[in-house]
């Protein structure tokens, strides 16, 4: 039995990881300030923390082991599965006529024991240009005990966050094609808010749009090598509601290109390049209060008394519909154009593949220290036995007493009857 300064220990530390750093992982405890004051003027705004946050952040955690291996890229990668998450357009770029996968994550794993997330993803073939596919991705934040304002127990209840989607990819030419996907998001970590179990549970749903380009085989000195690209806006949808207040999703643009050198007959290497930017409002400054007996700036934001709303030193409302948000994630900014290109996440990734049959990967996230610090090298290996693969990867952060160590991936997945008409057209790894 545990404590319960124990219990109360491990409930403070799995709300730490709900809501702080639940899919994100903003794993620095410098990333918990704000830009706190008035006092700064001009460009210093850009070197000040100013992390974007949005609800439901699981939807943007590397839900595969072989893209989480190769430092979370996906935009251009090779189709799989898991093609719906990265890039649902590269579906229709499947060599078989049937898929499906399996994939488990222990998340944040040095908070808390019992947080996971599962990932199921599959996919059928229309005919030679079209593809669908589905995937179910769960999100569980383990058990939390309850009390009430005076400490006795009572009840737990069990959070967790979901998301259902269909796509469809079309080839529209035999190297490009683009895709589209519906997705249904319902999450229950309001519920932690209220007592017991009554509260109710957010929802809301979102699109993607997607395309994927990919070359013939041409000559890269005496070797041959295929280039790809891929373009993909994700959670495309509107806000969640869990009280009173409206909150972003995850809205995203992930732009990528890849090439795929064959060493010989039997070995290759590929090489994988992302960038991701959320399509959401930034942050602004807000001016705050002088205490009119000391003159000095307290914690407390000034109100506009004509409007009601806050007074902004600089950047823009974030308050806006989806659209003005979306096109406002370019230009809003407190720092202007140096901290919108911190707002630019990066990721590369590197595959050996021996004969199809076996693949080593390595990859590099990186994510300025402004906006959220989370920076970690990937590892992982593939096997393929005939129409059975298994990937395993595992996450290396760069700094020390980082939430995501020690996370790590398993992915299992069957593809089967190889379309026989596409087997001319350049082969890729699975």
């Amino acid at each position: 039995m545990r404590s319960e300064r124990e219990i109360g220990k491990m409930n403070r530390l799995r709300q730490f990881a709900m809501f702080g750093v639940a899919a994100c992982a903003i794993g620095q405890t410098y990333a918990q300030t704000a830009i706190s004051s008035s006092a700064l003027s001009g460009s210093d705004y850009a070197n000040k923390l100013n992390p974007i946050t949005t609800a439901v952040p699981f939807l943007m955690i590397s839900p595969d082991s072989k893209q989480g291996a190769m430092g979370d890229v996906g935009a251009a990668t090779d189709p799989d599965i898991n093609a719906i998450h990265w890039n649902g357009s590269k579906l229709a770029f499947t060599e078989k006529d049937f898929g499906v996968g399996f994939t488990v994550t222990p998340w944040l794993r040095n908070l808390v024991p019992d947080i996971n997330m599962y990932y199921v993803g599959g996919y059928g073939r229309l005919n030679k240009n079209q593809v669908i596919g589905s995937s179910l991705r769960y999100f569980s934040l383990g058990n939390i005990d309850l009390t009430d304002a005076t400490g006795q127990h009572t009840g737990s209840i069990k959070p967790n966050e979901f998301a259902l989607d269909l796509a469809f990819s079309q080839k529209l030419s035999k190297n490009f094609g683009i895709g589209v996907a519906g997705r249904f998001v319902n999450s229950t970590i309001s519920r932690v808010f209220f007592n017991g179990s009554s509260g109710n549970a957010a929802s809301t749903v979102a699109v993607d749009l997607s395309m994927y380009y990919r070359s013939e085989k041409f000559k890269l000195g005496d070797k041959k090598a295929i280039a790809t690209g891929g373009l993909a806006f994700t959670n495309i949808g509107a806000k969640i509601k869990y009280s009173n207040d409206e909150n972003f999703i995850p809205m995203n643009m992930r732009l990528g290109g890849g090439l795929r050198t064959f060493l010989d007959e039997f070995n290759g290497v590929a090489v994988y390049l992302d960038f991701n930017k959320l399509l959401v409002p930034t942050p602004p400054v807000y001016k705050k209060k002088v205490d009119p007996k000391t003159g000095l700036e307290t914690t407390e934001d000034e109100i506009d008394p004509a409007t009601g709303k806050k007074v902004i030193l600089a950047g823009k409302d974030p308050n806006v519909d989806i659209a003005t948000g979306i096109l406002q994630s370019f230009s809003d900014a407190p720092g202007g154009m140096k901290e919108e290109m911190k707002e630019v996440n990066i990721s590369t990734g590197l595959e050996y593949d021996y004969n199809n049959i076996f693949a080593v990967r390595m990859g590099y996230f990186h994510e300025p220290k402004t906006k959220g610090s989370r920076q970690y090298f990937t590892f992982g290996v593939g096997f393929k036995f005939k129409v059975i693969n298994v990937d395993g990867s595992y996450l290396v952060p760069t700094s020390l007493q980082n939430p995501l160590q020690r996370t790590w991936r398993i992915t299992l997945s069957f593809n089967f009857d190889k379309f026989k008409e596409t087997s001319k057209e350049p082969a890729v790894t699975q």
